[in-house]
């Protein structure tokens, strides 16, 4: 075997060299390559795109609010000039009355709704007592709400014919619901439950069962 020589050696390095210069230098030409045929925009986050039309929860329909049943009834049917005077013969009617916002009498009202009032020519004192036939979808829901306001009456009628609620304050509220009505009553001379039963008696007895 003949041994490579120094020379030999030299030139093959020189030789490989050569070729090593060429394929570094061709890898870093790869490499610009590669770089150029990038978007500019492919290190930028694609959040426009995963937030797009196609990412949203489409929006319910809501459901269309049932209507309420007007109320036909007049004060006088309501409660009785007689009714009122067995009550107390003090009170008289008060026909400039509106129902204050922000109260029960005033959603009656906006529900077309009969809403009637009594003031005591003595003392003062207002009797409101209003009678309405809510949409049917919302009358759950103020039961609901009378069950977390108030205390309920038994004395003004056998549950589940007829559910009474009483709230004591400056001037007590009375919610009765029976069949499809809701009636609401509030006076200052309604201290507790029992002041407002014999009036609830005549109502429950004069507005239709619904």
């Amino acid at each position: 075997m003949v041994e490579p020589t120094r020379s030999t050696l030299t030139s093959v390095l020189r030789t490989g060299g050569a070729v090593a210069a060429v394929l570094v230098g061709a890898l870093a030409l790869s490499g610009c390559v590669g770089s150029a045929d990038k978007p500019a925009s492919s290190s930028t986050p694609t959040s426009t795109k995963a937030g797009g039309a196609a990412q949203t929860t489409p929006t319910p329909t809501p459901t269309p609010t049932q209507p309420p049943t007007p109320v036909t009834l007049t004060c006088d049917q309501i409660v009785t000039p007689d009714q009122l005077y067995a009550f107390n013969p003090n009170f008289g009617a008060t026909p400039d009355y509106k129902p204050k916002d922000g109260t029960l009498e005033k959603q009656i009202a906006d529900w077309q709704g009969a809403t009637c009032a009594w003031t005591n020519q003595t003392s003062g004192d207002v009797v409101e007592i209003a009678v309405a036939l809510p949409p049917s979808n919302a009358l759950e829901g103020l039961k609901n709400g009378a069950v977390t306001t108030s205390q309920p009456v038994p004395t003004y009628g056998v549950p589940p014919e007829v559910e009474g609620y009483f709230k004591p304050g400056t001037a007590g509220e009375v919610q009765i619901f029976r069949g499809g009505y809701w009636i609401v009553a509030t006076s200052a001379a309604f201290f507790e439950p029992g002041d407002a039963a014999p009036l609830m008696e005549n109502v429950l007895a004069n507005v239709p069962q619904g």
